[in-house]
């Protein structure tokens, strides 16, 4: 059986950026559990969903996934110069750490902190993974028809 759109899925995977860092993936030391999803829910990137789809249980792959099809190229404008207030009492800053903000709705997004000034503090918005090419190498572990 090929996995198709609405399909519940079971995939293995490691995801790695052009220099080999792995930037996620189901083989964590100590917990291993395959990703589940289903193809076409919109929870993961959709090209990752174009590459499982015709795939059959047990077969592997690798892919790259281009910034344009992921995170998007690097947005300068995305860097904001905040007050220093909105930081958390205790939370200690270093330059090039990454931090968690939550928007009004209790989103929560990655920023990584570029500079600490004397009353503000320099964020970059854009998305950890964006300008990056993304190398993938799944397993499909299962596959459940809807």
């Amino acid at each position: 059986m090929k996995a198709k759109k609405s399909d519940k899925i079971k995939v293995e995977y490691e995801g790695k950026l052009d220099n080999g860092e792995v930037f996620d993936t189901t083989n964590r030391e100590g917990f291993q559990q395959p990703l589940e999803l289903v193809i076409g829910e919109g929870k993961i990137i959709s090209a990752f969903e174009e590459e499982i789809i015709g795939m059959e249980k047990g077969e592997e792959k690798e892919f790259k996934i281009p910034p344009e099809k992921a995170y998007g190229p690097i947005n300068p404008e995305a860097k904001r110069e905040f007050p220093k207030e909105l930081v958390p009492p205790g939370q200690e800053l270093k330059s090039g750490m990454t931090i968690v903000l939550k928007t009004q709705n209790n989103q929560q997004f990655p920023a990584k902190v570029e500079e600490i000034k004397d009353k503000t503090i320099v964020l970059d918005l854009n998305h950890p993974l964006a300008g990056q090419n993304l190398n993938f190498r799944i397993k499909i572990v299962d596959i459940k028809s809807s």
